[in-house]
């Protein structure tokens, strides 16, 4: 079936802030007194879901919302910094172009996801569902869907983490898995995504 509603991760997806996420990691460990990791860690770290890092720093879940919140606000402080990752800006617009309604259900506020993409790419987006816990996602997921107008198999979920696949399939949509993002693909895969993408330029077919 033709896919109508692309709706988009943010974090690991279409914005490169892994490396800004790891310069700040330690500090909101030490804020919020879980354990601190290196590169090395960091590294190994990539091919754990979630849950399994949470376990590995000593971030119990009652933590994460707080964490979550320390990491937003010092986004925020330092958007400008954060990239797009190549060619993000043109697929965006093709896909716009092309019909394709665009959403991006995401963990991290929509003000930081609107200062990254700037004004004209933020407005080719029509629905933002964010600050949710990275746990959360299905329920936004479905709630785009509704406001679309869009059958669940007309839609197609793009992320980076097996929290992610995980959210697409209880929300009834196809998933699929970018291979630039925090999550190697060799880790999404066990997550059996129906599409795989190896670069942004992947996806200017969804609006062929």
């Amino acid at each position: 079936m033709t896919i109508r509603l692309a709706i988009f991760d943010f974090d690991g997806t279409l914005a490169d802030s892994f490396p800004f996420f790891m310069s700040v990691f330690n500090e909101i460990a030490d804020q919020h007194g879980f354990r601190r990791v290196d590169a090395q860690q960091a590294e190994r770290l990539r091919h754990y879901g979630p849950r399994d890092i949470m376990r590995h720093v000593g971030m119990p879940a009652w933590k994460l919302p707080l964490a979550s919140r320390s990491f937003v606000e010092r986004m925020r402080e330092n958007a400008a910094r954060i990239p797009l990752f190549d060619g993000v800006d043109g697929m965006l617009r093709h896909l716009a172009r092309s019909g394709l309604e665009l959403a991006v259900v995401s963990s991290n506020s929509e003000l930081n996801v609107r200062l990254v993409l700037g004004p004209e790419l933020a407005a080719l987006v029509r629905q933002y569902e964010c600050g949710m816990s990275i746990f959360g996602k299905a329920a936004r997921i479905r709630k785009v869907l509704k406001a679309a107008g869009v059958a669940a198999q007309q839609a197609l979920y793009i992320g980076d983490q097996t929290t992610d696949a995980e959210a697409a399939r209880k929300a009834g949509v196809a998933f699929g898995a970018v291979s630039w993002g925090y999550a190697p693909i060799e880790a999404l895969r066990r997550a059996a995504p129906q599409r795989e993408f190896a670069a942004p330029g992947d996806l200017l077919a969804l609006g062929a």
